[in-house]
C-alpha cells in the first residue's frame, strides 16, 4: 500500500492506495468505522482513530485496485487546525465532513482515471458509503458491513444523544446501483431486527444476515467470498 495525504476543504485525509493484482478500471473504496470518538459516556477522545482498523485489513485481502479513504481529523490529524471534537462526535457525518471526502475522492479519481467505483463501509463507514455513493455517478455498487444506515434509529436504540448536525443516510435514497448490506446475527450495536426494516425501504437493497457474526467478528473470513461477487 502507498500512503497518500489527500487535501480537501482545508483537511488532510490520511489514505492508502494499492494498484492490486487484478487489472481493471473499477476502484474499491474502503471506509472505516467511527473508531473511538468517546472514551467514556462523558469524556471525548483526543484521537478518534480506530485501534482495530478492520477495513484496512480487508483491503489487504483485495486483489482489485483499492483506496482506503481516511476521514477528516482521523489517523493522526485530530490536532489539525480545522479539526475539533465535534467532527468525530456529533458532527461525524456533517456536510463539511462529507464534502471533504467527496472532494478528496474526486481529486484522486481525476489523477487515476478509474471509470467506476465500489464503496465499502463498516459500521459508521457504512453511513458514509451510503452518503458518498449518491454523489458519484460512476458508482457501480456499494457494500455495508454492520452499517449504521439510520443514525437516529441507532442513537435512540442505545440511548445516545442524536448526532445533531450530521446527515442521516436513511433520509437519502440510493441510485440504480446494487446495495449489499451484511448484518451480523449477534450484533448488539447494529441488531438485524432493528435495521432490517430500515434497509427494506431502500431501492436495490439486498440484506444478508450472517449467522454467528457480531459487530466486528468475523468479517475477515467472509471477505474473499464477497470480493468474488463484486465488480
Amino acid at each position: 500500500m502507498t500512503r497518500h495525504i489527500l487535501t480537501a476543504n482545508g483537511f488532510e485525509l490520511e489514505s492508502f492506495y494499492k494498484d492490486g493484482l487484478k487489472v481493471g478500471d473499477i476502484l474499491h473504496v474502503y471506509l472505516e468505522g467511527d473508531g473511538l470518538p468517546w472514551l467514556t459516556e462523558d469524556r471525548i477522545s483526543a484521537d478518534p482513530t480506530p485501534r482495530n482498523p478492520l477495513m484496512l485489513r480487508l483491503m489487504a485481502l483485495d486483489w482489485s485496485p483499492s483506496l482506503y479513504l481516511g476521514r477528516p481529523c482521523y489517523n493522526g490529524h485530530a490536532q489539525d487546525v480545522d479539526c475539533s471534537p465535534l467532527l468525530w462526535t456529533h458532527r461525524r457525518f456533517a456536510p463539511e465532513v462529507l464534502s471533504a471526502m467527496e472532494e478528496a475522492l474526486a481529486g484522486f479519481l481525476n489523477e487515476h482515471r478509474y471509470s467506476g467505483l465500489v464503496l465499502i463501509g463498516h459500521s459508521g463507514g457504512g453511513a458514509i458509503a451510503l452518503l458518498l455513493a449518491q454523489r458519484f455517478p460512476t458508482t457501480r455498487a456499494m457494500v455495508t458491513l454492520a452499517g449504521n444506515t439510520d443514525i437516529d434509529t441507532w442513537a435512540d436504540l442505545h440511548g445516545y444523544s442524536r448526532l445533531q448536525g450530521s446527515l442521516n443516510p436513511a433520509n437519502f435514497q440510493g441510485g440504480d446501483y446494487p446495495e449489499l448490506h451484511y448484518l451480523g446475527e449477534k450484533d448488539e450495536s447494529i441488531p438485524p431486527q432493528v435495521f432490517q426494516p430500515v434497509l427494506r425501504k431502500r431501492h436495490n437493497a439486498q440484506i444478508i444476515i450472517m449467522s454467528g457474526f457480531d459487530h466486528v467478528c468475523c468479517w475477515d473470513s467472509l471477505w474473499p467470498g464477497i470480493l468474488n461477487n463484486l465488480p
